[in-house]
């Protein structure tokens, strides 16, 4: 990848456009303070913008209830619906080198990350979703002589959806498809740290489409301002995806308003099971290596404990270390970079504190500083790092991290790894290398977690739902699961006599 390939040009200029707020159709300033959109490669500001405070957050969730109420969106033809969702897509797809690169300027993750994963698959979202529209099905119960009963699928109402910093529009997507498909207005709240995306993608929705006003618009704000559309009575659906901390803040506030329903993608501590059998050893490390450490290890269900048996554990941890050290930290548009620098100094510093800590806890084999090498003393750039012989019950193989920093324990027999495996306090994600068919389904069936991958981790794709148990989150985001999420049922009984 090279700069030519990039339209750096272009992003000067936009960057320089005011940054406002799209509310009901309108793009509008903030009432709060301005918030700064940093360069995580030098700290340089990118654009500001006044932010939207909490009586504008409350005046938006009333315009989208006000909509909702007139059935402004919910009210058209599906077939409608669908042609919307798709052009959606269309103007990603037509925008690709633009969007990836808005979505690795202020997060750090490599522009080819960009490219190759996370905005493609966004377009493919609303295509998606787009066939959805008309295929979500009520059904007809079996009941007494006499009488019909059947199910109608509504629409939950105003949806107000938060995104993380990490996937940007990819998140924000997941969340706008499927609420529009179902016929939902909605308000998306970008994360503050990474709102470009979604800003641009916003611009070209504006300009491009004919969507009615107050279907779909977006704040820009932080989530002290934010925090308005969980307590507010009029947004009837939160979905949120971010830390566990916050996920519980949202069911409190939800249970002291109106109730409104969530769906909650929260943290992860997911592990990596090697046993003995391992097949394709070389290719099984790999792998787990890759999905650990790519996007900076910014990612809420990366493997980020490996339980290793003890008689391969000298041999993966030789290999992890060989791997990590190889890695070039750099400038994430820059042609053989293999890891950006974190998204923002809070996690940074939240990141070299845990390592810090896991020096006191465990055997530190590679990596464990910041990376200032030439240009990069300016950014937010930290090795990969790993840690040997680490106590399962270690905060850093407790604890969710949230960057590039690895847990390596040892296990000796398949029930200790899953004792292991579930002493966590989270349950997103887990995998397995074995080749024994029969102990891959058993020990799939124990370990508790919501999504686990036999013989290849990372396994993903649009018909399979998302999300984790325990404090992991609530409900499941992706496939047919999350279209019942923002949705209501409705019971119609009919006596037609005897």
């Amino acid at each position: 990848m090279t700069t030519n390939n990039i339209p750096l040009a272009w992003a000067r200029d936009w960057l320089q456009q005011p940054k406002q707020q799209y509310i009901n159709g309108q793009w509008v300033d903030g009432n709060s303070d301005d918030w700064v959109v940093s360069n995580p490669t030098n700290g340089e500001e990118l654009c500001r913008f006044a932010m939207a405070d909490t009586d504008q957050v409350e005046q938006t969730a009333v315009i989208a209830n006000q909509n909702h109420e007139a059935g402004t969106w919910s009210k058209m033809s599906r077939t409608e619906r669908a042609n919307a969702l798709r052009q959606i897509a269309d103007l990603i797809r037509n925008n690709v080198e633009k969007l990836a690169l808005l979505e690795t300027l202020p997060n750090g993750k490599l522009f080819a990350e960009s490219m190759a994963d996370d905005i493609p698959t966004c377009a493919d979202i609303f295509d998606y979703y787009a066939g959805w529209t008309d295929k979500f099905y009520g059904e007809t119960s079996p009941v007494d002589d006499g009488f019909l009963n059947y199910t109608l699928k509504e629409p939950v109402g105003v949806c107000g959806l938060i995104a993380p910093w990490n996937f940007p529009l990819y998140q924000a997507s997941l969340k706008i498809a499927p609420a529009l498909a179902m016929g939902n207005t909605v308000i998306i709240k970008p994360s503050e740290y990474t709102p470009l995306t979604m800003i641009y993608l916003m611009e070209l929705i504006d300009s491009e489409l004919d969507l009615p006003a107050g279907v779909l618009n977006m704040l820009l704000t932080d989530g002290v301002n934010a925090n308005q559309l969980t307590i507010s009575n009029n947004v009837h659906k939160i979905s949120f995806t971010g830390s566990t901390g916050v996920g519980r803040k949202i069911v409190q506030n939800s249970g002291a308003s109106n109730l409104k329903a969530a769906t909650l993608e929260l943290g992860g501590k997911s592990p990596c099971i090697f046993f003995e059998d391992t097949p394709d050893l070389d290719g099984a490390v790999d792998r787990a290596f890759t999905v650990m450490f790519s996007h900076k290890g910014e990612k809420c269900s990366e493997p980020t404990r490996f339980l290793i048996h003890d008689s391969i554990y000298d041999t993966v941890v030789e290999k992890l270390v060989e791997k990590a050290e190889a890695i070039k930290c750099g400038d994430p548009l820059t042609e053989g970079v293999d890891q950006g620098p974190q998204c923002n100094k809070v996690q940074f510093d939240k990141i070299m504190e845990y390592i810090e800590i896991g020096k006191t806890e465990a055997k530190l084999v590679a990596g464990g500083y910041a990376d200032i090498e030439g240009d990069n003393a300016k950014g937010y750039y930290i090795r990969p790092t790993i840690f040997s012989d680490v106590p399962a019950d270690a905060r850093i193989a407790q604890e969710e991290i949230f960057g590039p920093v690895l847990s390596c324990i040892r296990f000796h027999s398949t029930e200790e790894a899953v004792q292991i495996a579930n002493s966590t306090e989270y349950g997103l994600a887990a995998g397995l290398y074995t080749a024994d068919v029969s102990r891959a389904h058993k020990v799939a069936e124990q370990l508790d977690a919501g999504m686990l991958f036999i013989n290849r981790y990372g396994c993903y794709g649009l018909a399979a739902p998302f999300g984790g148990f325990k404090q992991s989150g609530w409900g499941k985001e992706m496939a047919i699961h999350s279209l019942a999420s923002y949705t209501k049922t409705k019971g119609v009984w009919v006596y037609y006599g005897d």
